[in-house]
């Protein structure tokens, strides 16, 4: 079994910075691509940041040049380096990673979630 565990979400002040970590763990073989989401109130789910295995980025152009993706590949970890926060980044933030991992005798290749962590963007 993989789990995907987040932390560093909070309350911040608008223009102020938030660190988030997500840490994979279990019968994992690799890591191929990681990312971050989020969710506002009444929205979908949208992509944020992601990173292949080779250190490769890719934004959405509401986020650029103010967060910044990274991974640890020996800790099993991605990182979303938040700047310049701003109200409408307010949501809750899932890491997913796509994983092959042990399961059941066999190698399975799937995607993974976090369970969230809130962010809230508020003066």
């Amino acid at each position: 079994q993989v789990q995907l565990v987040e932390s560093g979400g909070g309350l911040v002040q608008p223009g102020g910075s938030l660190r988030l970590s997500c840490a994979a763990s279990g019968s994992i073989l690799s890591l191929n691509a990681m990312g971050w989401y989020r969710q506002a109130p009444g929205k979908q789910r949208e992509s944020v940041a992601t990173i292949t295995s080779g250190g490769s980025t890719n934004y959405r152009d509401s986020v650029k040049g103010r967060f910044t993706i990274s991974r640890d590949n020996a800790k099993n970890t991605v990182y979303l380096q938040m700047n310049s926060l701003k109200p409408e980044d307010t949501a809750v933030y899932y890491c997913n990673a796509d994983v092959r991992a042990y399961s059941g005798g066999y190698v399975v290749r799937r995607d993974y979630w976090g369970q969230g962590t809130q962010v809230t963007v508020s003066s």
